[in-house]
């Protein structure tokens, strides 16, 4: 086998994996990004397709060949770790979207490119941060969706036995006791129009309403709040220690590469 046919070592793609996350990297493909995205918009202008139309078409197929460029190289040094990754996946199926079949009737497809933008998320490490902690905060989400779901049961019911007679519209059924308590939680025309005309039927509706305003709107939201912190929290955690043990791999094989070389 001839130098040329023979396999580059581990160490080289190592170090293009290092190269491709660098942030120099990073920055230019998250100018790229932005740039693209500039140019998907500029195509829903039917002034500026008539008259740049192929300049802007040249440089949106400019930016998907950098993005192409980009997943090959990164499938080529991490091999099968690049599937590993959640992101990398993601990037993959963002660019595969803009290879989709365009003619007649195919304008939704068209409008999938529009995803590439998406990107910025898997290039900025805060972004990512951010995305991340939602995704680990979902099975915590789901118990406070559960306990807010039976407070709004309970609540409607309630509100519908207690004022669906005089305020049918609001309350007349357990449908529109749950709507009207809804607009109740985000404190939407909350005195206008749900409050101050119960009270006038009701004068003592304030001692149900401003419980559960308060349960709904502040208690609830709190809880969200603080499980999407936690989670972050948690995500930055997890990814200091990755990027730490990702360090000390590179410098092994640097100082394998140094051996080597000697």
């Amino acid at each position: 086998m001839t130098d040329l046919a023979r396999p580059l070592p581990s160490w080289h793609r190592e170090r293009l994996a290092a190269f491709l996350d660098s942030s120099a990297v990073r920055n230019v493909l998250l100018g790229v990004i932005l740039f693209n995205a500039a140019l998907l918009g500029l195509e829903t202008s039917a002034q500026v397709m008539a008259t740049w139309g192929p300049l802007v078409l040249l440089l949106d197929a400019a930016c998907l060949a950098v993005f192409v460029a980009e997943i090959g190289l990164k499938l080529y040094a991490l091999g099968g770790r690049f599937f590993r990754s959640a992101w990398n996946v993601f990037d993959l199926m963002v660019v595969s979207l803009s290879f989709a079949p365009v003619g007649e009737g195919s304008s939704v497809l068209r409008a999938l490119r529009v995803l590439r933008v998406l990107r910025v998320i898997s290039m900025a490490p805060a972004l990512r941060r951010v995305v991340e902690g939602l995704v680990r905060a979902l099975p915590g989400m789901g118990s406070v969706a559960l306990l807010l779901g039976i407070v709004f049961y309970v609540g409607a019911v309630m509100a519908t036995k207690l004022f669906g007679t005089a305020h049918p519209d609001q309350f007349g059924h357990l449908g529109a006791s749950a709507l009207t308590l809804f607009q109740l939680m985000t404190f939407d025309g909350w005195m206008g129009e749900i409050l101050g005309p119960a009270m006038e039927t009701h004068p003592y509706a304030w001692a149900f309403f401003v419980p559960f305003m308060v349960v709904t709107g502040f208690g609830v939201l709190n809880l969200l709040v603080g499980l999407v912190v936690n989670a972050m929290q948690e995500a930055a955690e997890a990814e200091r220690k990755e990027n730490g043990f990702e360090e000390e791999v590179l410098r092994r094989l640097a100082a394998i590469e140094g051996r080597l070389e000697r």
